[in-house]
């Protein structure tokens, strides 16, 4: 009796397909759904600051003002912008729309340069703001 197993084709990896943009931003797209918790515990961490009292408050700010601070929050920016652009993708791809592979890719692309753009703005806003 002949070993079925032997003879199936195995399934293609990522180490097979030549990653394509819509490729990576579904990669990227899990990648910042899963920094957004890291972030949110961020937020939720300020928020417990704000609410514990002022010496607590201005240690959480300190913190999160240091180079390091600013770079995990510009990040967590950038994740959280890219991650609801792509949920918008989905949202058109579940109203069957952009299924073609040119839209497709092309928006895989725009999304890109739409997160960062978006993230640059949203900073600069925010500096501005506190500058006054």
């Amino acid at each position: 009796m002949a070993n079925v197993t032997q003879n199936r084709p195995l399934s293609p990896h990522l180490q097979i397909y030549k990653p394509i943009p819509t490729m990576v931003m579904s990669i990227v797209h899990r990648i910042t759904g899963g920094a957004l918790y890291f972030g949110t515990v961020l937020v939720a961490w300020w928020l417990i600051a704000a609410a514990t009292g002022q010496g607590y408050f201005d240690l959480v700010n300190w913190i999160l003002g240091t180079i390091v601070g600013r770079i995990i929050l510009f990040g967590y920016t950038w994740a959280l912008l890219h991650h609801m652009l792509g949920g918008f993708r989905h949202f058109f791809w579940d109203l069957g729309y952009g299924f073609d592979p040119a839209v497709s890719t092309r928006v895989a692309k725009l999304m890109l340069v739409a997160s960062i753009c978006l993230t640059v703005l949203v900073w600069i806003v925010g500096i501005v703001i506190r500058l006054g």
